[in-house]
């Protein structure tokens, strides 16, 4: 399964900083806010977020590829 790029630049580096964010508050508040920092650098890395695909929401440029391969 191929995961459609939904994620733009700007949104990822948005996403990297609330990890490190979250590392940080996991550190003082809550071991909670390390599932917060795995959701980030795993959207962020992958450039795909599952919620985005729900709503139809999408932050990148690039273009959908699955009509080239047809």
């Amino acid at each position: 399964m191929k995961f459609d790029v939904n994620v733009g630049k700007i949104d990822q580096y948005i996403r990297y900083f609330l990890g490190v964010a979250f590392i940080v508050l996991s550190f003082w508040l809550s071991l909670w806010f390390f599932i917060g920092t795995v959701i980030m650098f795993a959207t962020a890395y992958f450039k795909f977020c599952p919620i985005y695909r729900i709503i139809g929401v999408k932050t990148s440029k690039a273009t959908d590829t699955t009509d080239e391969e047809k």
